[in-house]
């Protein structure tokens, strides 16, 4: 039958290297220090590719982000602020 729309899988799983881990930061902050070592060792186990951002470079994450420094996004989603949990990052990037 001709013009019928493919079926798509609801929810397709997301290969490692299809996610990005964000770390919202500011200079000279130890948390945000703290939670780049358990992202880098977490993203590196994973094959994820992670990105830094600077709120003192940037006043829209400035103005959303201030209070909660450092800020992780999953999948430009947050995961989490203050303190990183290994474990529970490790599972937020492996679940379908």
């Amino acid at each position: 039958m001709a013009g019928m729309s493919p079926i798509f899988r609801r929810k397709a799983a997301r290969a490692p290297e299809d996610r990005l881990v964000t770390l919202i930061r500011k200079p000279g902050c130890h948390l945000c220090d703290d939670a780049q070592a358990v992202i880098e060792k977490v993203c590196a186990d994973l094959g994820v590719p992670w990105e830094g951002k600077d709120i003192s470079e940037d006043a829209e994450l400035h103005r959303e982000y201030w209070e909660q420094i450092p800020v992780v996004l999953v999948d430009g989603e947050q995961h989490t602020f203050w303190r990183v949990d290994e474990a529970r990052l490790r599972r937020a990037l492996t679940a379908d």
